[in-house]
């Protein structure tokens, strides 16, 4: 009975593979894409009823993925290897996404956002991410130079300074993350960007835009109507 059982497994087991390799996840139910994610980590066992139960405790894909490793240990029996799993995918996006980019790409305003939100994907606390442009357009620095609290990231002026200085920048763009989910600038958002904008104005910089990112989407002051009196120069 045993046998019998492993080899029904291990036969939709190649034939999810098949369909994964013929169509890619497009084809999938998000309870399939954990169930064929937990063969690398589950050998020789159903996985589907698992992938079930993790998306009936937590709603979809990306949460599964987010959840406390202890509590996906504790409350799902789930290994090590299961885990760590499950927790490298936020970061392998990022790592795929972030690849994509190099020091050739010339800044497009109309896809800044999107660059942007691949620095914050998989980050539950808040970061400051800085891009640096030359005076021909082109992406001379890109990356995340601050992190701090889930509540709040004080903004490192002198670093960007710096950064900005020793890559012969001409424009700046920053962006930091609100994990709250919430868009809306607060007032501290604003007066640091003023700060900001004059202090690297002084040195030859322009800062061109301020964004900020949630897991799900962006807001850029500059294009919100909300920041007018700062990008003046």
């Amino acid at each position: 009975m045993g046998k019998s059982g492993g080899n029904e497994h291990d036969g939709r087991r190649q034939r999810q593979k098949n369909k994964f390799l013929n169509h890619g996840f497009d084809a999938f139910e998000q309870h399939e894409v954990l169930e064929v994610l937990l063969y690398y980590a589950i050998p020789r066992r159903d996985t589907n009823p698992m992938a079930h139960r993790l998306l009936e405790r937590y709603g979809n894909f990306g949460r599964v993925c987010d959840a406390p490793a202890d509590e996906l240990e504790r409350d799902f029996g789930l290994s090590k290897n299961a885990v760590t799993l499950l927790k490298m995918q936020p970061q392998l996006a990022r790592i795929y996404a972030e690849s994509k980019i190099n020091d050739t790409n010339f800044i497009e305003s109309e896809t800044l956002g999107d660059l942007f939100q691949t620095k914050f994907i998989g980050r539950t606390a808040e970061a400051v991410a800085m891009l640096l442009g030359d005076a021909r357009g082109r992406i001379i620095f890109f990356d995340i130079i601050a992190e701090g609290s889930i509540s709040s990231t004080e903004m490192p002026i002198r670093r960007m300074v710096d950064l900005a200085i020793r890559h012969n920048a001409k424009t700046a763009f920053i962006a930091h993350n609100h994990p709250s989910g919430s868009l809306l600038p607060s007032k501290q958002d604003l007066d640091t960007t003023m700060t900001i904008c004059d202090t690297l104005f002084n040195v030859g910089v322009r800062l061109l835009d301020h964004y900020i990112i949630t897991d799900t989407n962006y807001l850029s002051l500059k294009d919100s109507g909300m920041a007018d009196h700062i990008f003046l120069y």
